[in-house]
């Protein structure tokens, strides 16, 4: 597994061992999805409220910020042999992401963890559309949160 990471925003320089925790996150993602030891690659950018907003807009027609943007590569992109197959591009805007930890009383690496878990699990075609999809996911996302020992993300103290 290949994880690249850009930090655009150097507030997201406070929070210590930042590709490692990158890292953590997206392997646990992909034991818990259970395609652990594929051969991928993933893009993670830490930015700011600004960026993303830009992104979603562009993206999503909605010109708000976001915690995290995932976009997929399609299924059927070519990869050449003894390349890894390219997952998709995480974004995480540190303005949203910081004030919801405090607003929900997270630390800021949980938080980050679980959002990178979340759009790691976008990346391997899980969606929260339907209450069934959002069911599922939020039930794998709690299993490999609590696996990365960190508590249930949508139990509100």
């Amino acid at each position: 597994m290949t994880v690249s990471i850009e930090v655009e925003d150097q507030a997201w320089l406070a929070l210590s061992g930042l590709d490692a925790l990158a890292h953590a996150a997206i392997e646990a993602a992909l034991a818990g999805a259970e395609i652990a030891g594929t051969d991928c690659e993933v893009a993670v950018l830490f930015t700011d409220d600004d960026s993303i907003t830009t992104i979603n807009a562009e993206w999503r027609g909605k010109g708000k910020p976001t915690n995290v943007l995932s976009f997929p590569t399609p299924v059927d992109l070519p990869v050449p042999d003894g390349e890894p197959r390219p997952l998709g591009d995480i974004v995480l805007a540190h303005g949203v992401i910081a004030r919801e930890a405090l607003e929900q009383s997270k630390t800021l690496h949980d938080h980050t963890t679980h959002l990178i878990v979340h759009g790691t699990l976008h990346l391997l075609g899980y969606d929260h559309e339907t209450d069934n999809e959002a069911e599922e996911m939020e039930a794998l996302e709690r299993r490999i949160l609590k696996g990365l020992g960190i508590s249930d993300p949508y139990e509100r103290p």
